[in-house]
């Protein structure tokens, strides 16, 4: 029987990394990143979660070491205290803290729901989910939707777009003035939304593809306008404020779309950077990135410490369910290994008395059940200690005892043995009901 495996996680976030770091850590996306890592050795389950605030990814292995080696290379340009490595319990609580919105830059934010759910799908599509990350993603999703529901962490919290508004509120004037959102996904959509509700003129949005840009203008009350990437010269120019949300690879803004352009205030919320950091040599440009939100955001996460408390008694409470139901998993594949390999050695052992003693004479059914009944009894005296001692092994995480008992009661360990000639041992030579004469003199002394 097969055990039940155990997570490993490795995590480059904006708590301990820059947005540089996050972006090397980014690899070449979630399918890309589970596909490699289900190559691996001893990998059997893979999961990968890329925002602009995280770079993460989770796998799951019998064995320990085979985690921690596939995840080796995960992040190899990172400095070491960017990178948090995380063991089962941990990768199971940090995904309930991420969907919570407790590790997000903006405590409480919804966005991460969705992000999840996405990278769920695209980890199943590249062929990484299994039962364990199923269990893992879907109670953290689950823990995520309590906290929204039975607390007020996201009320009234502010989005990474709306952090940067308010960051650019602080630099310079926006009544009347003009704003451009490049991009035409959910952050830039957020930042529209956030803006309209602001004293600002005109929100011109700015996207490769025009329909979807059109569509986002089209959720503002705003005098509104959308135009392609490549008239970004133009609207940047009398622009006020640039807030750039693209999932561009390679820079989207660059110093010569800036050259001509007045007073202007760049926020860059795109992972990787939309605007290349060059334009920040423009003495009347002021160029923020994700880093620079954190001030911002810092004043929201204040106001949020006593919702941020009840999520973590929600978390408490889920966590300790879900490890329970793990360990009592693992503590019954090795006891259904066990009693399987035994009831197989307790048929055939049967099957081998019965058959002698109806060589003897004929035998009554009741003396056959009572042969039986005896095996039964055996087996289970024998193996209730065992038994209970692994479901203590499980309930104190000592995993090592239920792996060395899966290795012991592997299914295959009663199989008569191959000798030369491709015949088993039963079918080569007679039955041997006890050791050698000399090691059985040897016992006896």
């Amino acid at each position: 029987m097969k055990e039940t495996g155990a997570i490993a996680g490795v995590s480059v976030a904006h708590s301990r990394a820059t947005v540089d770091e996050i972006e090397s850590a980014g690899g070449d996306g979630v399918r890309a990143t589970v596909s490699d890592l289900l190559a691996r050795d001893g990998v059997e389950e893979a999961f990968a979660l890329q925002t602009c605030n995280r770079s993460e990814a989770f796998v799951v292995t019998d064995r320990t070491v085979d985690g921690t080696d596939a995840l080796a290379s995960f992040a190899p340009e990172v400095r070491g205290g960017a990178v948090r490595r995380l063991d089962h319990e941990e990768s199971l609580e940090h995904l309930m803290r991420v969907a919570s919105g407790l590790e997000s830059l903006v405590l409480g934010e919804d966005q991460i729901i969705g992000q999840l759910r996405e990278a769920y799908e695209e980890s199943k599509s590249a062929g990484g989910i299994g039962p364990v990350l199923k269990d893992a993603v879907t109670k953290a999703l689950h823990v995520g939707e309590r906290a929204r529901n039975e607390t007020s962490i996201n009320e009234g919290v502010v989005s990474l777009g709306s952090a940067a508004v308010r960051l650019a509120a602080t630099e310079i004037d926006l009544t009347d003035g003009s704003a451009v959102i490049v991009g035409a996904g959910e952050m830039g959509t957020l930042a529209a939304r956030t803006l309209d509700d602001t004293a600002v003129s005109e929100i011109v949005v700015a996207n490769r593809t025009v329909p979807n840009a059109e569509f986002v203008a089209g959720e503002v009350d705003t005098p509104s306008e959308a135009v392609s990437l490549a008239d970004l010269p133009a609207v940047v120019h009398g622009a006020d404020l640039v807030i750039s949300a693209t999932g561009s690879p390679e820079p989207v803004i660059e110093p010569e779309h800036v050259a001509d352009a007045g007073r202007l205030v760049c926020i860059d919320i795109a992972q990787p950077r939309d605007v290349d950091p060059a334009v920040a040599d423009r003495d009347e440009l002021t160029l923020y990135d994700i880093d620079a939100l954190e001030d911002v955001t810092r004043r929201t996460r204040e106001s949020r410490e006593a919702e941020a408390r009840e999520v973590e008694a929600i978390i408490d409470e889920e966590l300790d369910r879900i490890l329970r139901a793990y360990k009592r998993k693992r503590a019954d594949d090795a006891i259904s290994a066990m009693y399987a390999g035994a009831d197989r050695v307790k048929a055939r052992e049967v099957d081998r008395a019965l058959s002698k003693l109806e060589a003897q004479g004929d035998l009554t059914d009741e003396q056959r059940e009572t042969v039986s009944d005896m095996a039964d009894a055996l087996v289970g005296q024998l193996l209730a200690a065992p038994t209970s001692s692994l479901r203590d092994a499980a309930g104190e995480d000592d995993w090592e005892t239920i792996r060395t008992a899966l290795r012991l009661f592997d299914p295959e360990f009663d199989a008569p043995p191959e000798v030369p000639g491709g015949t088993s041992a039963e079918e080569s030579g007679p039955e041997i009901d006890g050791p050698p004469e000399s090691i059985a003199e040897e016992l006896d002394d």
